[in-house]
């Protein structure tokens, strides 16, 4: 049986994701950041994981609890928007989205890789349009662009890393999804989204290991 990691599941894209792998007849390990989430994916039928991915100590403990996986495919998909003003980001402000959406990934890709490498599976980061700097045509959200931007560095140097050993890394652009960040005017249902990625992942050859991509397959520019 094949394994997939959902790392940030609790909702929105990460949500749909457990819930089609499951559909598919996939063991599904998943992450939430409360007790109450846990629990919720657990009765969905995943093996769950209270993890919050911006606390080093947490994510050590999930490496623990994950040794010697194989994983098939593995999915980072925890990330934040941040502030919605385009004024100057408090320090606050810059901490909680670069901690959640770039540190976060510095932590967790090094210590997932190698069990992704254990099946020469696939990994994948949530990242967004609004990351690439060649294809930017506005300057909104300029604290979440960023940060995505960084994203995409990250995810670029762990395919130079772990594609020798069998891994194929990549970011996507998920699409405007109709999720709680999407928000209600948002293109495109979530699990339209989801299916798309994932019919995209497992598509994808070594190569292209390091690529980022549409959530319908289409090449972003960097």
């Amino acid at each position: 049986m094949a394994t997939a990691l959902i790392l940030g599941a609790s909702r929105g894209i990460g949500r749909e994701m457990v819930r089609q792998y499951l559909h598919d007849g996939w063991r599904v390990l998943a992450t939430a950041r409360s007790e109450e989430q846990r629990t919720a994916l657990e009765a969905m039928g995943a093996v769950a994981f209270k993890v919050d991915v911006t606390n080093a100590e947490s994510v050590a403990g999930l490496g623990w609890q994950l040794d010697d996986e194989k994983l098939d495919a593995a999915w980072l998909v925890a990330g934040v928007y941040g502030p919605r003003h385009d004024g100057f980001p408090t320090e606050q402000e810059f901490d909680e989205v670069m901690h959640t959406n770039v540190l976060a990934a510095m932590r967790i890709l090094p210590l997932v890789a190698p069990m992704v490498a254990n099946a020469r599976g696939k990994l994948a980061v949530i990242s967004s349009r609004m990351g690439s700097i060649s294809e930017r045509d506005a300057p909104n959200g300029s604290l979440y662009r960023a940060s995505k931007a960084a994203l995409n560095s990250v995810l670029k140097d762990a395919s130079l890393t772990f594609g020798p050993q069998g891994v194929i890394c990549a970011a996507f652009h998920p699409g405007w999804v109709q999720t709680d960040m999407g928000g209600e005017g948002a293109m495109l249902p979530v699990e339209v989204s989801v299916a798309d990625l994932r019919k995209t992942l497992a598509g994808l050859t070594s190569k292209d290991n390091g690529g980022f991509f549409n959530h319908d397959g289409t090449p972003i520019a960097w």
